[in-house]
């Protein structure tokens, strides 16, 4: 193992790694994402991050919190960005660890790109989005050759926290499959727009709580049944919606998910 990690490239003083920390299970870590953890001088970490991720840091590695929470105070993303750049010109190696995938939703594109203009050397590390990771531990096939060839996803907010302004009549008849980030929020109104532009009231809906983590939940329901449902749980954020046909399946995948099924299983 340890000549596997010899030849990763090295992290430079003065560098910034934005790295994906994966949906949250430590076990899907890249190696590149563990070998980060264990050189970094400065750790700065968003909400999403599990506490035994955190744990794997070298002994004297310093963790800064940049986390991120709808509804709550939070960093201004600038505010975050001038801090990685202040600490790269301070010489030291910046691990900017983000939840699932930095560029999947992670406005990891953004810290990029200020880096990139402040000619701070930066690596991008992918991690597993929950998209992917999340229904994996659902016991839900992302893509299925008996029912889906496409998958759309989507965000369940936009910067000022409302609905998005997409066309849903256009993802709602184009998409089989539809998986929702930061949705739960506005879960009511997301079903409301979908089965307006055609999508059935009977489809299967899961929404995914703490994905991958020992205290995953998941909500098995349809659309028109989503939101009374999550209501009903009790059950809060961070959370992954998937409406299609695939997510039937996870009444025979499921490996992971000791509360499955709930109530509204479709």
């Amino acid at each position: 193992m340890e000549k596997i990690f010899a030849k990763i490239p090295p992290f430079e003083p003065g560098s910034v790694w934005l790295v994906g920390a994966g949906p949250g299970d430590a076990g899907l870590l890249t190696l590149y994402a563990i070998q980060a953890l264990r050189e970094a001088d400065v750790l700065v970490y968003d909400a999403l991050v599990d506490q035994e991720i955190l744990s794997l840091t070298g002994p004297d590695t310093i963790l800064e919190y940049a986390g991120k929470r709808g509804g709550k105070p939070s960093p201004k993303q600038t505010d975050i960005t001038e801090r990685l750049i202040a600490l790269a010109r301070e010489g030291k190696k910046v691990l900017r660890l983000k939840g699932g995938d930095p560029y999947i939703f992670g406005r990891g594109g953004e810290e990029a790109l200020m880096l990139a203009a402040h000619n701070i050397p930066f690596r991008v590390i992918p991690g597993i989005s929950s998209g992917v990771g999340g229904l994996a531990y659902a016991g839900i096939p992302l893509t299925h050759r008996e029912t889906n060839s496409a998958v759309t996803f989507l965000t369940g907010h936009d910067a000022s926290g409302e609905v998005p302004s997409v066309k849903w009549e256009h993802i709602a008849k184009g998409s089989p499959v539809i998986v929702i980030y930061m949705g739960v929020k506005h879960i009511a109104t997301i079903a409301e727009r979908l089965i307006r532009h055609g999508r059935a009231k009977e489809e299967p809906v899961a929404v995914i709580f703490r994905a991958t983590l020992k205290d995953q939940e998941v909500v098995l329901t349809t659309l028109e049944h989503a939101a009374a449902d999550v209501e009903k749980s009790g059950l809060k954020p961070p959370a992954l919606i998937v409406v299609g046909e695939t997510v039937a399946l996870s009444g025979t995948l499921d490996w992971f998910t000791p509360s499955l099924p709930k109530d509204g299983n479709p």
